[in-house]
């Protein structure tokens, strides 16, 4: 996405505070992939991902001229330790994050507050022995790490997930995980929840064997519309919303509205060229949306970037704008509770 894309619309409501719940950094330039692995057909989309998102790079996007005022950042393998005890690499990527929070917060770079709440991640399947990793984790973050992500998604047909399919079926199901999970209350930890739409059921078990536990539901819950499913996204639409109003009965869970970005709906607007308006998208995604503010409301959902996957849609500021145009009905407190006062209140965050 070029600077020329990203400045072709005018930002809408420039001066509604916007707190991000999640996005993402890394450096793959400094971690290559192995160049003698072509990229699996269908998904040539990731090597078009920017292989280097740092701090400066999510400054240039949150300064694009919405009101950004904070942001969560959440796990994707970044800087994980090369050397120490396995199930402690991942605390590599909390140090780096709480580095960059702490330069935010030095104030030099203005009063935006980068990574502001920090999630990581940690092997669940190792049970109560969990709780040294989690343990890492608190003192590697300070007081700016909330919670853990350990993604669950799979789909029978390897289309789906492509590259990114790393798991069996059944996590959430297993009692290993389960053992691991029940670390994560005590510890005073949330749950950031990625799986796909027909795993949906395996989430409503979890939220409901966990009452205490507190969980986000990420990408309104991965709408399918690729591989086995191509052509099917309509029809799959009723079995999605039928799971999300059963989820939405579990009070500890709320939930992530983006994510619609990504290759897995299917959506016309992906990788499209030129590139999506902001009322192309708006009008692709509010279907989901939509569904997610009936059944929630507003004070149990949040809009998120997911940033920088979702570029391969569209830039930062017509993501935004895009979810603005769905929100445009919304009072001045259903905006607040949307845009920034769902994502303060479940992460804690100190702004």
């Amino acid at each position: 996405m070029t600077d020329a894309q990203s400045a072709a619309e005018a930002i809408l409501e420039p001066d509604l505070p916007i707190v991000d719940p999640h996005h993402h950094l890394w450096d793959r330039i400094a971690a290559p992939a192995d160049p003698s692995v072509p990229p699996r057909h269908g998904f040539e989309y990731v090597t078009r991902l920017r292989p280097r998102y740092l701090f400066h790079d999510l400054l240039a996007d949150v300064g694009s001229g919405h009101n950004v005022r904070a942001t969560v950042f959440v796990q994707c393998g970044a800087m994980h330790r090369a050397d120490g005890p396995e199930a402690l690499k991942p605390v590599g990527e909390t140090e780096f994050v709480n580095g960059v929070a702490a330069m935010s917060a030095s104030g030099i770079y203005g009063p935006f507050r980068a990574c502001a709440g920090i999630v990581g991640t940690a092997n669940l399947e190792l049970g109560d022995a969990v709780s040294a990793v989690l343990e890492a984790h608190i003192a590697a973050g300070g007081d700016r790490f909330r919670g853990i992500r350990q993604s669950a998604s799979y789909d029978a047909d390897p289309d789906v997930l492509g590259p990114l399919a790393r798991l069996g079926p059944g996590l959430f199901m297993s009692s290993k995980f389960r053992e691991g999970f029940a670390r994560l209350a005590p510890h005073g930890l949330s749950f950031d929840i990625w799986a796909l739409e027909p795993q949906l059921p395996e989430v409503i078990d979890l939220a409901r064997a966990f009452p205490e536990t507190h969980m986000v539901l990420d990408h309104v819950g991965t709408p399918l519309g690729i591989g086995a499913y191509a052509g099917r996204r309509q029809e799959r639409f009723g079995v999605w919303r039928d799971n999300i109003r059963k989820l939405a009965e579990c009070p500890n869970v709320v939930v992530k509205l983006g994510g619609l970005a990504m290759v897995f709906p299917g959506f016309p607007s992906f990788m499209s060229d030129p590139p999506a308006s902001s009322e192309q998208l708006a009008a692709e995604w509010r279907p989901y949306v939509e569904t997610c503010i009936e059944a929630f409301g507003v004070n149990r959902c949040m809009f998120e970037s997911n940033f920088p996957v979702d570029l391969c849609s569209c830039s930062y500021a017509t993501l935004w704008n895009a979810f603005k145009r769905i929100a445009a009905s919304c009072s001045a407190d259903e905006k607040t509770a949307l845009f920034s006062g769902t994502a303060t209140r479940f992460y804690r965050l100190h702004l």
